[in-house]
């Protein structure tokens, strides 16, 4: 069991939560106004969709990575989360692709459950790579499929202007998968178009993807005007958080990621990125010449950035929780409510983290 201010979706509740056969069994209570009393927080456990790495491991490393970086990030209140690759030579995405589906299968415990795969590359167009190693090619659907064998891949980021691709949104959307647009050099017409085609979030927004100008909305306009999910980074060194203000009065169920590195949760210092060698500095995660490459945060401190720019909390929360269990279909998670997975985070009045529940465990 556990006391306090209980976020659920009818509101904030005072009073206790129990636990059974690791998932929320019922929550009794009051209606109340957390700021008139000092009990913790109970939020829903974080779920991050953009995932590379932490602990000082990367997901591209393989399986015996994976502990790390799973148990990193339950330090740090994110109870579920997509691990996702970064853009490398065919067979080495494949190998990755079957170490994670074994992986899915069989979680260790004491780390975040590993919902599926996101696959960030190589389908993406080379003229906007990020921070991205150079392997870019148009998606084939003989491969995709090959891919889609070997572990669940829930989100596909793809360029929409690359020939081929707007049909293969449509074959892959029809099977369950979600097409996000990034790393791309598209067009307005170009995100549109992805859009009626059945794609459905955009990677990283503003980051890695045409800009908005008055004469050229570009890709990021298209974000803006049409999107009703997208992801976005809140470690305030991606996006200004005015432009964090421009989105979330834009996209209704915009969600945050931390696009974290192995540098995540580690001192300053160098760390690989897929094939890359990173350089964590100052906050930030950024290769040789300066190009930002992925971030150091973690979701708790996301939600503190949220809260600091003037999201209350509970907007925040959602933004963490329940918009990223919404986008994936997950009706049994992102919540707390009687039948949902006990994944819980603890808080204190300064929203520092003090106890992590995944599936009603704490470790």
């Amino acid at each position: 069991m556990l006391e306090g201010n209980i976020l659920t979706a009818q509101g904030w509740i005072a009073g206790r939560l129990h636990i059974a056969d690791g998932r929320i069994e019922r929550i009794e209570g009051t209606p109340c106004n957390p700021d008139d009393n000092d009990a913790p927080y109970l939020l829903p456990g974080f779920i991050d969709l953009h995932v590379h790495g932490g602990g000082g491991r990367d997901i591209m490393e393989g399986r015996d990575a994976y502990a790390s970086i799973t148990r990193t990030h339950r330090r740090f209140g994110t109870t579920s989360l997509l691990a996702t690759t970064m853009t490398a030579p065919k067979a080495e995405i494949a190998a990755v692709l079957s170490q994670l589906g074994e992986f899915c299968k069989a979680p260790l415990e004491g780390g975040a459950r590993v919902l599926g795969v996101h696959l960030e590359g190589p389908y993406i167009n080379a003229g906007k790579l990020g921070a991205q190693p150079n392997f870019a090619h148009a998606a084939l659907l003989d491969e995709v499929d090959d891919l889609l064998r070997r572990a669940p891949i829930r989100v596909i980021t793809i360029a929409p202007e690359i020939a081929g691709h707007l049909p293969l949104i449509r074959e892959l959307t029809a099977r369950g998968v979600r097409l996000q647009i990034g790393h791309t050099l598209g067009s307005y017409e170009d995100g549109v178009a992805a859009l009626e085609a059945g794609a459905t979030s955009f990677t990283h927004l503003y980051n890695a993807m045409s800009g908005l100008h008055h004469r050229e909305p570009g890709i990021v306009g298209a974000a803006l005007a049409h999107a009703r999910y997208a992801e976005l980074i809140p470690d305030l060194l991606h996006v200004h958080p005015g432009a964090i203000r421009v989105a979330l009065r834009s996209i209704p169920c915009l969600y945050c990621v931390t696009d974290s590195t192995a540098a995540a949760g580690m001192p300053d210092g160098e760390y690989k990125l897929g094939s890359h060698t990173v350089n964590k500095c100052l906050g930030g995660v950024r290769l040789a010449d300066g190009t930002l490459a992925g971030s150091t945060l973690t979701m708790d401190q996301a939600l503190r950035n949220l809260v600091q720019i003037g999201l209350p909390l509970s907007e925040a929360s959602q933004r963490l929780s329940q918009f990223p269990a919404d986008y994936l279909g997950l009706t049994d998670r992102g919540r707390l409510e009687p039948g949902a997975w006990a994944d819980i985070v603890q808080l204190d009045r300064h929203l520092q983290l003090q106890a992590v529940f995944v599936e009603g465990a704490t470790h």
